[in-house]
């Protein structure tokens, strides 16, 4: 991949968790979490653009308005036809290369970003993530980062047809043998896949707003390992939400639990 192409993070979002409904722009102290997330990512130093990618549905209204009042790129689409609303989003932005994350990450490392897409781009794959499905993940639910090339992405959005794939969006690179895809994955150091600080429920929120508690002052790049620091050294914060896993939210289709 070469080093000038334009590399684009797009962020889903919406307003209509099932779990926890609004989660997007619940706010820690007056910030809502969807700003801490992108003043994040804007640390990442191999990112051209970040869009906030919502739905057209009236309830994600609020995402846009959150967006053009906060000088945040965003788009629109599909509410359930994720992966159009992926590819329909690249094409508008003519992004070279994809960064996929979801809003519900909001302690997202850059550093983690920067290293994905430098995995991406020296590898030659076409998709690159350090959570995958199926693998023997070692990054905590809440630091996922898939980066994938818009070539790819244009395929997966001519070739899948499964509402499941359309909706998970990456599916068609990692899951289906017959896509061909060439796909890595970042590995860390150690093992930190049953540490958790992404917001999908009441105590997920609690989690973070703690963890941005102790992070106040602290450069969000390179700040996973202190994450995990904090959460080793308090584990009454940590046991919070152990009780919920990567992919719980899928139901009878999920496919990795811990």
């Amino acid at each position: 991949m070469d080093d000038s192409s334009k590399v684009g993070v797009i962020i889903q979002a919406r307003m209509g968790s099932t779990r926890l409904p609004g989660k997007v722009l619940m706010k820690i102290g007056n910030t809502p979490l969807l700003k801490i997330m992108v003043d994040r990512v804007r640390q990442a130093r191999q990112v051209a653009k970040i869009i906030v990618a919502t739905s057209t549905s009236p309830l994600d209204d609020q995402i846009a308005d959150f967006c053009n009042s906060n000088d945040i790129d965003s788009f629109r689409g599909s509410e359930n036809d994720v992966l159009s609303r992926y590819y329909e989003c690249s094409m508008l932005y003519n992004l070279d290369v994809v960064v996929r994350l979801t809003a519900d990450c909001p302690l997202i490392d850059p550093l983690i970003i920067d290293q994905v897409i430098s995995l991406f781009k020296e590898s030659g794959a076409d998709y690159a993530a350090n959570t995958i499905p199926l693998k023997s993940n070692t990054y905590p639910d809440g630091s996922d980062v898939e980066v994938f090339s818009h070539s790819a992405l244009t395929r997966a959005h001519t070739e899948v047809f499964d509402s499941k794939y359309r909706e998970h969006v990456t599916f068609y690179f990692w899951k289906d043998q017959k896509s061909n895809f060439k796909t890595v994955q970042l590995l860390n150091h150690d093992d930190w896949s049953d540490f958790r600080f992404t917001i999908d429920y009441p105590e997920d929120y609690e989690v973070v707003k703690y963890l941005l508690s102790q992070l106040q002052g602290e450069s969000a790049y390179g700040q996973l390992e202190t994450i995990v620091k904090i959460l080793e050294n308090n584990p009454e914060v940590k046991k919070m939400n152990k009780e919920y896993y990567s992919g719980m939210g899928w139901g009878k289709d999920r496919i990795i639990g811990k």
